[in-house]
């Protein structure tokens, strides 16, 4: 996880530049390079997970072009020695080295070639161009704004444009920024037709694809640790990862020290793979000292994202301080694309269809945000492998009608691929989802809410949320979150479309709060 920033504003002198960048230094804390091109900037805050020696920081240069990357190219290895074929020579062993010469071969069409989650902005020199791009899920974050004198400024943060822009924008995913336009290059929620595939086939595609996917993300100079929540889709990730690997892996849950829902769960699959687990355990006063810490990090006053995040930010803060793992991967972006619990109220499969489209694009605002914003806080790298490509633009192109809960069971489909495999117990393969926010302890939220209903009172609550017009806070909750995100991202909540909730379309969706368990089935969920 690294800070990119860059600008064509060659006025912006360099000082201004390391002022914006302190406030990202978790991402970076290794090394910091500023530089400048013929009219403009470029700046890299480094944490190496690739390449861990000086030639692999950053801007990287190709004659008077260069480059600033913040991602993970998988698959670099072999279109490395394709270009060395073409003559290319290298100095580190940095996958993004790799980017510069894939541009000069391809130009921008590189980017539909890239496996990766990545955020790059780029000089070319030889057209005099700034280019900025970001992969098609925005699992890498970045940001961009102009100044009042028409100047445009990228940077993986929103805190590191505040003050500098007007309005903060984030970066469309799978788009590239050329001559003052975005181009969309690959659209993750586009599907025109479905496969027909046999249901066995299409177990055997998800089994395979995400074992990959797996693979993939363990390709790290730097230690490697695992979330392991004892839901389905941490658990997994863990499994696939300890099958492959010849010494137990590092897995870490999360709880509070009361009433822990996930603890026993990540344990009992712990046990069952071989991993050295670890268990963090906090309390309600942990989660309201650090809840404007969180807030700050994330740079969001949505509800859900926010309460998922604080049991997020604290086991990493833990791991942080208790080992030397760089690296963490998670279990996010199974859910947009399989079905949460309120999926199971769409009235149809067209209608299920369009929330996985439209929760796969916006996606970049709120789990994997917060997936981002908690690992990099305390300078680790995120990986997701429910958010490969191949992997997710197969699922996508499953006939929504078998992806639907028809067999009594949510997400049967991902259950169902696994189920030979014997890679997990059989009652964590068929365990019903909860809330992670739920799971680390419904103390905790419920502390939150108690906290926050004391903090005003009706009156000031309902005068307080008149001020604000876009994604009006509606409980005392989300008034707090709202004024917390005010004070440091002072007049740009529209850096997040709305809040995160339920289809409140859909019968038996109607719920004025997000979590699922105010769902009525949410059965044996929270159990």
């Amino acid at each position: 996880m690294c800070t990119i920033f860059g600008t064509n504003n060659i006025q912006f002198d360099k000082k201004q530049i390391q002022d914006a960048l302190e406030c990202t230094t978790s991402r970076g804390p290794d090394d910091l390079r500023i530089e400048s091109y013929d009219h403009g900037w470029l700046g890299f805050q480094r944490l190496a997970i690739m390449g861990l020696n000086e030639e692999g920081m950053q801007p990287f240069h190709l004659g008077r072009s260069m480059i600033v990357c913040n991602g993970e190219i998988y698959g670099f290895r072999p279109l490395k020695e394709d270009l060395l074929k073409k003559g290319y020579s290298f100095r580190s062993d940095s996958d993004c080295e790799i980017l510069l010469p894939l541009y000069e071969e391809y130009g921008c069409e590189m980017f539909k070639m890239l496996d990766a989650e990545f955020a790059c902005i780029l000089y070319d020199a030889k057209n005099d161009q700034l280019i900025a791009a970001r992969d098609p899920i925005g699992i890498r974050p970045l940001f961009y704004g102009y100044d009042q004198n028409g100047f445009i400024y990228f940077a993986s943060e929103a805190k590191n444009l505040v003050g500098i822009v007007k309005h903060i924008i984030p970066f469309p995913p799978g788009h590239y920024f050329i001559g003052n336009h975005f181009v969309k290059y690959h659209d993750i929620g586009e599907v025109t037709q479905y496969f027909d595939d046999s249901m066995e086939e299409i177990a055997k595609q998800i089994h395979d694809r995400l074992i990959a996917g797996v693979m993939k993300r363990l390709d790290s100079d730097a230690p490697i640790g695992y979330l392991l929540s004892g839901g389905l889709d941490s658990s997994l990730v863990c499994a696939i990862a300890q099958r492959q690997s010849e010494k137990p892996i590092e897995t870490y849950a999360i709880g509070m020290s009361n009433d822990a829902i996930d603890l026993k769960y990540a344990k009992e699959v712990a046990d069952y793979i071989g991993s050295n687990h670890h268990e963090i355990i906090i309390d309600e006063k942990e989660v309201l000292e650090n809840l404007e810490e969180v807030i700050k990090a994330l740079g969001t006053y949505d509800i859900t994202t926010i309460r998922a995040s604080i049991g997020m930010y604290l086991i990493c803060k833990g791991i942080r301080e208790t080992s030397n793992v760089r690296v963490l991967l998670t279990g996010e972006i199974s859910d947009e694309i399989f079905g949460y619990k309120y999926t199971d109220f769409a009235p149809n499969a067209e209608e299920f269809q369009k929330e996985a489209q439209k929760r796969i694009r916006e996606i970049y605002m709120y789990d994997v945000l917060r997936a981002d914003r908690c690992i990099a806080s305390h300078s680790m790298e995120a990986r997701v492998p429910f958010g490969d490509l191949d992997f997710v633009d197969y699922v996508m192109h499953i006939d929504p009608q078998r992806k639907m809960n028809t067999y009594g069971k949510g997400k049967y489909l991902l259950r169902h691929a696994f189920a030979k495999d014997t890679l997990l117990p059989y009652s964590i393969l068929m365990r019903e989802k909860a809330a992670f926010s739920d799971a680390v302890g419904h103390s905790m939220t419920d502390g939150i809410k108690q906290y926050a209903e004391q903090l005003y009172t009706d009156k000031e609550f309902e005068k307080k949320c008149s001020q604000y017009k876009h994604a009006t806070p509606y409980t005392k909750e989300s008034l707090l979150y709202r004024e917390i995100f005010e004070k440091y991202y002072p007049g740009q909540s529209e850096m997040v479309k709305d809040f995160w909730l339920p289809n409140q379309a859909w019968q038996g969706c109607q719920v004025s709060d997000p979590s699922a368990r105010y769902l009525s089935n949410y059965g044996e969920s929270g159990m």
